[in-house]
C-alpha cells in the first residue's frame, strides 16, 4: 500500500504540463537519435545532458527528459534493423533476423507495428518490476557497510563489460583510466591538492558532464568525419498497415515471456540488454519449435528480442536507484547526471527523493504510452530521418553539445576539455577499449575511496575487513565471476549471434 501511495505521488509529478512536455520531446529525441545507427541510446542521453543544464531544467524535468530520450532510443533502433538490416546496437541485432526478412516480403510496417508493441509490454512489465523490486533491494542495502559498498563497487567494475565483452583486459584498463582522472582535485580529506598543477579550475576535480560529451558526442563526429559520411541511408518505402488484432494476440505471449526474461537480465549485473535480446529469441524460438518459420520473417522473432531488450534497458535501472551502481552504458550516464544534480543514488534516494524518484518511475509508465501512440503513425518520419546526410546532421548534433557545456560554467576552457575527451574517446575506440567503464571510473571513484578509507579507519588499517562478512564476500565472489564469465560464455554468444545475423543475411542474397 505505501508503494502504490508513493506511485500515485509520483503520478502526480509526472502528469503536469511541463513534465508532460518533457516527456514527450524526450520520447521523439530518443526515437529520432535510436533510429540513425551507430548513436544508440547512451549517445543520445549524453548529447542532450548539456542542454537539459542549459534550460536550467529542475531536476525531475531533467531525468524525466533524460529517461524519455532512453527509452526512445530503445524504441528507435529498431527501424534501422528492419528496414535496412543495420542495428543500432548490439541488442538490436536479434531483432534484424526476422525483421528484415518481413520488411522484404512487403510487411515493414506489421514487423515495425509488432516490435513497438513488444517493446511497449517489454517496457511496461520491466517498470512493474521495478516498482516491486526497487524498494524492496533499497531497504535490504542499507545494511550495507563501507566494506560492502567498496566490493559493490569493485563489482560494478567487473561486470561492466557484460557476458558479451569482447576484451575484460580492455575494460578494466578503462576503468583504470576513469579513476585516475577521478583523483584530480582536492583531496576532501587531507585538503591536498593532487594533478591540478596550479590550475584553479581543476581544483574541484573533472567535470563528469565535460567528459561524457567529449567521450560519446565528440568522437563519434570524429568518425564520422573519418567515414566521409557524405550520402544518406538508403530511402525504404512502407507498406500501407495492415496489422490486425489477431496478429497482435498472436504474438502477445510471446511478448510476455520475452519481458520476463529482459527484465532478469536488466537487472543481473553484467547481463544487460544484449542477454535480454538473445536469450528472449533463442527460447522463443526452442518453445516453439517447428511451429515456427524464425528466420523466415516470423512475427514472433521480432516481438521475442524486442520485448526483451526493451524490459532489461528498465531492468538495469534497479541497480542504478537502489544501489548507485549503474547496469549498463546509459544507465551509467544517467548515474552522472544523477550525481550533477547533487542527488545521491543508492538506498536512502527512497526516501529523502521520494518525490524525484518515483516520479520518474511515474514518467517511465507515461513515456512508454507515449512511445506507442507516436511510434506507430510517426514512423514514416523516422524512416525519412535516415536519408538524410550525416554531414548535416553531426554539426547539429556537435553545436547542442557545445553551446550546452558553455552554458554549464561559461569557462571556453571546459569547451577545451571537451575537445580533448573527444581526442581520447576517439582514440580509445580505435583501440577498441569501451568509454563506458571510463565514465564509471570518474563517477564511482570518489565514493570508493571515501569507503575504503571508512573501512580502514574501523578496522585500525587491517585490509581483511573487506572479506570479513558473509555479504561482503558473496559480492567479491560474483565479481571474480564476472571478471571470468565472459571469457567463457562472451565468445560463444557472440558467435550464435553472428551467426544467426550471417546465415540470414545469406538466406536473403539466396532469394
Amino acid at each position: 500500500m505505501e508503494t502504490l501511495n508513493f506511485l500515485l505521488h509520483g503520478f502526480g509529478v509526472a502528469l503536469t504540463p511541463e513534465n508532460l512536455m518533457f516527456a514527450a520531446v524526450g520520447a521523439i529525441l530518443g526515437t529520432l537519435i535510436g533510429a540513425l545507427p551507430g548513436l544508440g541510446p547512451a549517445n543520445g542521453v549524453a548529447i542532450l545532458i548539456p542542454l537539459a543544464f542549459s534550460l536550467g531544467l529542475s531536476p525531475a524535468a531533467s531525468l524525466i527528459l533524460l529517461t524519455s530520450v532512453y527509452a526512445g532510443a530503445m524504441y528507435g533502433g529498431r527501424i534501422s534493423s528492419i528496414l535496412l538490416n543495420i542495428p543500432g546496437d548490439e541488442p538490436a541485432l536479434m531483432t534484424t533476423l526476422d525483421g528484415y526478412p518481413m520488411a522484404l516480403k512487403g510487411k515493414a510496417a506489421e514487423a515495425l507495428a509488432i516490435s513497438a508493441i513488444a517493446s511497449f509490454i517489454g517496457s511496461l512489465v520491466a517498470t512493474v518490476g521495478l516498482i516491486i523490486l526497487a524498494p524492496l533491494l533499497a531497504k535490504f542495502a542499507l545494511h550495507f557497510g563501507p566494506a560492502e559498498y567498496f566490493a559493490l563497487f569493485a563489482l560494478a567494475f567487473a561486470t561492466l563489460g557484460g557476458v558479451t565483452g569482447k576484451n575484460q583486459v580492455k575494460t578494466v584498463m578503462a576503468a583504470a583510466i576513469g579513476l585516475m582522472i577521478a583523483t584530480v582535485g582536492v583531496d576532501i580529506s587531507t585538503g591536498n591538492q593532487r594533478y591540478t598543477y596550479n590550475i584553479l579550475e581543476l581544483y574541484e576535480g573533472v567535470d563528469f558532464i565535460i567528459a561524457i560529451v567529449g567521450l560519446f558526442a565528440i568522437s563519434e563526429l570524429m568518425f564520422f568525419i573519418e567515414r566521409h559520411a557524405g550520402e544518406g541511408l538508403v530511402s525504404v518505402k512502407l507498406n500501407r498497415l495492415q496489422l490486425k488484432m489477431a496478429d497482435i494476440i498472436h504474438v502477445l505471449p510471446t511478448s510476455i515471456r520475452g519481458s520476463l526474461l529482459g527484465f532478469v537480465a536488466g537487472v543481473l549485473p553484467g547481463a544487460g540488454a544484449s542477454l535480454g535480446s538473445f536469450i528472449s529469441y533463442t527460447l522463443e524460438k526452442r518453445l516453439i519449435g517447428d511451429k515456427g518459420h524464425f528466420g523466415a520473417g516470423d512475427p514472433r522473432g521480432v516481438a521475442a528480442p524486442e520485448a526483451g531488450n526493451n524490459a532489461a534497458a528498465n531492468g538495469a535501472l534497479v541497480p542504478m536507484l537502489t544501489l548507485g551502481v549503474p547496469g549498463s552504458g546509459t544507465t551509467a550516464v544517467l548515474l552522472a547526471m544523477l550525481i550533477s544534480l547533487n542527488i545521491t543514488p543508492g538506498p536512502m534516494l527512497f526516501t529523502q527523493n521520494a518525490e524525484l524518484v518515483w516520479g520518474v518511475i511515474a514518467a517511465l509508465l507515461v513515456g512508454n504510452l507515449m512511445l506507442l501512440a507516436l511510434n506507430i503513425p510517426m514512423v514514416g518520419l523516422f524512416v525519412r530521418l535516415l536519408s538524410i546526410p550525416p554531414k548535416y546532421l553531426m554539426p547539429v548534433v556537435t553545436l547542442i553539445a557545445a553551446v550546452g557545456i558553455y552554458s554549464i560554467s561559461n569557462s571556453a576552457l571546459d569547451l577545451y576539455f571537451m575537445v580533448g575527451f573527444g581526442l581520447m574517446g576517439y582514440l580509445l575506440r580505435k583501440l577498441e577499449v569501451p568509454l563506458v567503464p571510463v565514465i564509471l571510473g570518474m563517477l564511482l571513484g570518489p565514493d570508493m575511496e571515501i569507503n575504503l578509507r571508512h573501512a580502514l579507519t574501523i578496522s585500525d588499517g587491517d585490509w581483511s575487513i573487506l572479506f570479513s562478512s558473509p555479504l561482503s564476500i558473496g559480492i567479491w565472489f560474483v565479481a571474480i565471476a564476472g571478471l571470468v564469465l565472459p571469457y567463457i560464455i562472451g565468445p560463444m554468444l557472440r558467435r550464435r549471434m553472428q551467426a544467426a545475423h550471417v546465415h540470414q543475411e545469406q538466406e536473403v542474397r539466396a532469394d
